[in-house]
């Protein structure tokens, strides 16, 4: 096994601004237009990505949102209760992530958690306001490179963040392999039919074989077979 068991599984891997209001701007203010009344959990996890945007914008390196954030706001209809994101792992090293990211309440949630994430490339954290459970992992692969390259700013809530296409979630998720990410890879191949198929299985192949993995790819296919299924009967 290559990597660590991370916010998307077994298999693992913006602009920052030279004045700090610029710098919590661009990683996700309050945008206007927002309805007041939303659910107390919403809320939570809303202040506490907007806190880890900042915190991770001022630390320099790039990253993207991943797991349930990311694919909620791609557009499937799923809860979460946690924040998982990825840094560039050549960029920046643990105890000076950590260290920006506690000037926002971002602490961390077992101990020695930077001896930790040196062994298993991720932070364990949690927002101390709201309670939120927080992975920071640091991606190596040419995959999460190319993905990071790849992000874009999507908004979750009153939050914009960047965040993996749909296309590199698809691939996060068919290696996580649990049943939620199964369903997770579903959805969003069903949603976004633009994704390029050919570039996702080369990615989940190569990546799972690395890890010892293989059985991976064959359950991609059975996904994408459902998924085909599924839109002939739509059609």
């Amino acid at each position: 096994m290559l990597w660590p068991t991370w916010a998307c599984g077994p298999v693992r891997g913006i602009r920052s601004a030279s004045e700090e209001q610029r710098r919590c701007v661009a990683a996700g203010r309050a945008f206007n237009g927002v309805p007041e009344r939303r659910g107390s959990g919403e809320r939570r996890i809303e202040d506490a990505l907007e806190a880890l945007a900042c915190g991770l914008s001022a630390a320099g390196a790039p990253w993207m949102i991943v797991g349930g954030i990311a694919v909620i706001a791609r557009g499937v209809r799923r809860l979460t209760t946690d924040i998982d994101a990825v840094v560039r792992g050549d960029a920046t090293d643990p105890m000076r992530l950590l260290a920006s990211l506690v000037k926002e309440r971002i602490v961390p949630r077992i101990e020695d958690a930077t001896a930790f994430a040196e062994q298993n490339l991720v932070l364990l954290l949690r927002h101390e306001p709201t309670g939120v459970d927080l992975d920071v992992s640091f991606g190596w692969s040419g995959f999460e490179r190319k993905a990071l390259e790849a992000r874009a700013e999507v908004r979750f809530g009153r939050v914009s963040a960047p965040m993996a296409t749909p296309e590199d979630l698809v691939v996060f998720k068919a290696l996580a392999a649990r049943p939620k990410d199964i369903e997770d890879a579903e959805a969003l191949l069903l949603l976004h039919p633009s994704i390029d198929l050919r570039r996702v299985r080369r990615h989940v192949r190569e990546l799972a074989d690395l890890a010892g993995e293989e059985g991976l790819a064959e359950q991609l296919e059975r996904v994408i077979r459902r998924v085909r299924r599924a839109r002939r009967s739509r059609a």
